[in-house]
């Protein structure tokens, strides 16, 4: 699942352990963290590539020890660079994540996009509105939380497939309706 939520104890941890902990509000009582879903791990980075260079050296092996072979090697050798690029620059990309932490009190969205400034959105939970646009907005089933009338609209989870945002709206409206009781 691309959002993971996490709730924090109510007692206060050692900081020396790092506890996620705000000075004037106290732990926590939710932790999201919203990330796209990363198909090729690690491991499967490295077969591929490997295979990719396998399978494109597989031919030159007619031609080994040939002018031929010395002539082709440099394109072959960039081929398999520019993949191993193109892979590499896909993974930068894709490490975008929203942080959203809520209190009883207030709501706070970080987004961190690569080479780009965090953005933060904070409002009170009590008038946040949660709105699914199921058309109209640049994706389908379009996620965004307003604040009161004077805050902006933010998009959340615009990276995640429609039926996930379906999802993280259902986990979102649940701990916004824990939030004001």
């Amino acid at each position: 699942m691309p959002f993971h939520i996490e709730t924090p104890q109510i007692e206060k941890a050692p900081e020396k352990f790092g506890a996620f902990s705000h000075p004037d509000r106290g732990t926590p009582h939710m932790l999201m963290r919203i990330t796209p879903h990363k198909s090729l791990t690690p491991e499967g980075f490295v077969w591929f590539v490997g295979a990719t260079a396998a399978l494109i050296a597989l031919p030159l092996f007619g031609i080994l020890g040939t002018a031929v072979f010395w002539a082709l090697l440099p394109f072959l050798l960039a081929a398999i660079w520019a993949i191993w690029a193109a892979l590499k620059r896909s993974w930068r990309d894709k490490e975008i994540a929203e942080t959203l932490t809520l209190w009883p009190d207030h709501i706070r969205v970080e987004r961190k996009e690569p080479r780009k400034e965090t953005k933060i959105w904070e409002a009170n939970p009590y008038w946040v509105r949660l709105t699914l646009h199921k058309t109209g907005g640049p994706v389908p089933n379009y996620l965004t939380l307003r604040g009161d009338k004077a805050t902006r609209e933010i998009e959340l989870g615009a990276f995640l497939t429609p039926s996930e945002r379906v999802k993280l709206k259902f986990a979102l409206e649940e701990a916004l309706a824990q939030a004001k009781a």
